[in-house]
């Protein structure tokens, strides 16, 4: 069967011209693009492999981040200092909640947020690395939530020390804090999890997070003494 030849007169449809994307729009772009690689790769992961996966040349990043580390500074503050959210503080500091229901609450919403796939895996990687985000998280933890929940602890069992909180003390909140993160370890690093399916926060997590204050809380009870 002979070939159709085009007409050489026809007029051929015009190639869009690429749009030309704002410097902060690109930025971004970059930095939701190097979340997803560190979150496959690690943060050992190479520029030059993130440029090529990005589908750009190693200058154009270079002149984004001209540093690894001044681009682990903008992942650290777009996930992870970026998502942090002064309600939970309000929410902490309600004198009309009681304690169950006010860190369940606060667990809930915290957990809609972290557990994703990125924000845990790119943490977990940083602790295995040098650390630089997860040190710096816990300090933000260490400043914004667990103070909170340790003066809370307090008033809950009628004590009004402000001293901070012991080593058990502290130990016992950091036990809470590691359930509700354990949540997105077991599904995203482990890949275990009794709904694999699942990509969000379920009604069912909501109800294991509850079980996990209620947990924390009767820790704090004295134990019995068997005579």
């Amino acid at each position: 069967m002979p070939s159709i030849r085009k007409n050489p007169s026809t007029p051929q449809a015009p190639v869009p011209a690429r749009r030309r994307m704002p410097a902060a729009e690109r930025e971004q772009q970059l930095v939701e693009g190097a979340i997803r690689f560190f979150s496959r790769h690690g943060l050992g992961g190479q520029l030059r492999d993130l440029a090529r996966e990005l589908g750009i040349t190693h200058t154009l990043l270079y002149h984004y981040f001209p540093t690894k580390q001044a681009l682990l500074e903008r992942v650290y503050k777009d996930i992870f200092e970026g998502r942090w959210r002064t309600e939970w503080e309000t929410l902490l500091d309600d004198n009309r909640l009681e304690l169950p229901e006010k860190l369940t609450q606060f667990y809930v919403s915290y957990a809609q947020v972290i557990l994703e796939p990125e924000w845990v895996r790119v943490f977990v990687y940083s602790g295995l690395n040098d650390r630089y985000i997860t040190d710096r998280y816990f300090a933000l933890l260490h400043e914004k939530l667990f103070p909170r929940i340790h003066r809370e602890t307090q008033k809950y069992l009628g004590k009004r020390s402000r001293k901070p909180p012991t080593e058990r003390e502290l130990e016992r909140i950091m036990g809470l804090h590691g359930s509700v993160f354990y949540m997105g370890m077991r599904r995203w690093v482990y890949g275990v999890d009794s709904n694999p399916n699942i990509s969000k926060l379920s009604k069912m997590d909501a109800i294991y997070i509850e079980d996990r204050v209620l947990a924390y809380l009767a820790s704090l009870q004295p134990k019995k003494v068997k005579t």
